[in-house]
C-alpha cells in the first residue's frame, strides 16, 4: 500500500448510473477528497452527473482513467457482471479500490476480486452501504457498551417492489433479491454477530408474483455461526409501497430495532404526487414517509468518511473485499439450499 498521504484523494468513478450518483453524493460531505474523472458508457450520463455535482471531467474508458496519475483511488459502480474485469484493471494499474456490493455474481467472482487486489497489494474497501449508516453506527456503539447483554440472534429485511432492469436478468445479477438485496442484513448480520463465524445456510427462495423474472422474488434464510448463534435474513422484490429496511438484534439483557424507512421523523399526506419520497418508492401520493439526506441515512457519506480516513492513513477499512467475498459465500450456499431443502455449508467457513 502507498504511504500515508496528506494531498486531497483523487476519485476516479466508473460507472454513471444511479448508484454512482449516490456515492457521488455521499462524498460531497466528505474532506480530503476530489473528484478527478468519471469514466462512462455514454458522454451524455457522464457529463450530466459532473455538472450536478460540480467538478470532474468525463473519460471515454476504464483505460484512459488509469492512466491518469492525479487518480489514486478507484470506485467500481457497475453492475457486478462487471465487477472482475474492472477491479483487476484497476488493481493492475497499481490504483486503490473501492467496490460496490455485491462483489460479484458468485463467490467465484469475489474471490477473483480479492485475489487481483491481493495479488497487486493495492488497499481495497468494500462498499456495503448498510454497515456504515447511522442507525447502524448508534446500535453497534450501544451493543459494544453491553446495554443489551450479549448478542444472540439477529433478523434483517430488505425489501422493494422496483429492481433495477439489469437486476431482473438472472445472469447479470447472479440471482435474484437474495443476491442483489439480501447481502444488506447479511453483511449487518456478521458485524452484529462478530467474534463467530458463519458455518451453514438453510433458505428458502420462490417466485410467488412477478412475471419479469426467472429467479425468486422472495426469500428467506438463516444462518448458523459456529458457536450456535443465528440470523434471520428476508429478501423481496414485491413489497409494493417502496423499500422496506427492517433490523433487529436480540441480546440476554435486550433488544435493539432500526428502520431506515419506516420511522423518519417525518409523515406526510401528499394529495398530489410529490416528485421524490425515497429510492425505490413507488407511492408518491397519500400517505407518505419521505427520508431525509438519503446519502447519510443509507450509510454513503458513513461509508466513504470511513474509507477516505483509512486511506490517508494507509490503514485497512472496516469492510474490505475480504468480507464481500464472504457474503457471497453465504448466498450462494443459500441458493444450493434452495434447491435441496437442506442445511448446506459455506465455504470457507468454520468447519
Amino acid at each position: 500500500m502507498k504511504k500515508k498521504t496528506s494531498h486531497p484523494v483523487g476519485i476516479g468513478m466508473i460507472g454513471a448510473g444511479f448508484v454512482a450518483d449516490m456515492y457521488l453524493r455521499g462524498l460531497e460531505k466528505v474532506r480530503g477528497q476530489e473528484l478527478v474523472a468519471i469514466a462512462a458508457r455514454t458522454t451524455a450520463r457522464g457529463t450530466a452527473l459532473v455538472e450536478r455535482h460540480g467538478e470532474g471531467t468525463v473519460v471515454s474508458g476504464v483505460g484512459e482513467l488509469l492512466s491518469m496519475s492525479e487518480v489514486d483511488l478507484v470506485v467500481v459502480a457497475v453492475p457486478q457482471e462487471s465487477h472482475v474485469d474492472v477491479v483487476r484493471a484497476t488493481a493492475a494499474a497499481g490504483k486503490a479500490v473501492i467496490c460496490t456490493k455485491p462483489l460479484g455474481r458468485n463467490s467465484r467472482e469475489a474471490a477473483e476480486c480479492l485475489a487481483a487486489v491481493k495479488n497487486a497489494g493495492v488497499w481495497h474497501g468494500y462498499a456495503e452501504t448498510a454497515v456504515f449508516s447511522p442507525s447502524t453506527r448508534k446500535a453497534k456503539q450501544i451493543i459494544d457498551s453491553g446495554a443489551i447483554g450479549r448478542v444472540l440472534t439477529f433478523r434483517g429485511r430488505e425489501a422493494h417492489g422496483s429492481p433495477h432492469a439489469f437486476a431482473l436478468d438472472k445472469e447479470r445479477m447472479g440471482g435474484g433479491p437474495l443476491r442483489g438485496l439480501g447481502c444488506h442484513p447479511i453483511a449487518l448480520g456478521r458485524y452484529f454477530l462478530s467474534g463467530s463465524q458463519p458455518v451453514d445456510v438453510f433458505a428458502w427462495g420462490e417466485r410467488l408474483h412477478r412475471t419479469d423474472v426467472e429467479s425468486e422474488d422472495n426469500a428467506v434464510a438463516l444462518v448458523r455461526f459456529d458457536d450456535g448463534r443465528l440470523m434471520q435474513i428476508e429478501a423481496s422484490w414485491t413489497h409494493v409501497p417502496g423499500l422496506d429496511v427492517r433490523r433487529e438484534v436480540f441480546g440476554s439483557e435486550g433488544w435493539i430495532g432500526t428502520t431506515d424507512t419506516g420511522e423518519t421523523g417525518i409523515r406526510a399526506f401528499a394529495g398530489r404526487p410529490i416528485e421524490h419520497v425515497t429510492e425505490k418508492a413507488t407511492v408518491r401520493t397519500g400517505w407518505i414517509t419521505p427520508v431525509p439526506e438519503e446519502d447519510v441515512s443509507f450509510g454513503y457519506h458513513g461509508q466513504f468518511d470511513h474509507f477516505i480516513q483509512c486511506f490517508r492513513e494507509n490503514r485497512m477499512p472496516l469492510q474490505t473485499l475480504e468480507d464481500g467475498l464472504i457474503d457471497a459465500q453465504i448466498i450462494d450456499a443459500a441458493y444450493v439450499s434452495m434447491g435441496s431443502g437442506r442445511w448446506e455449508p459455506i465455504a470457507g467457513g468454520a468447519a
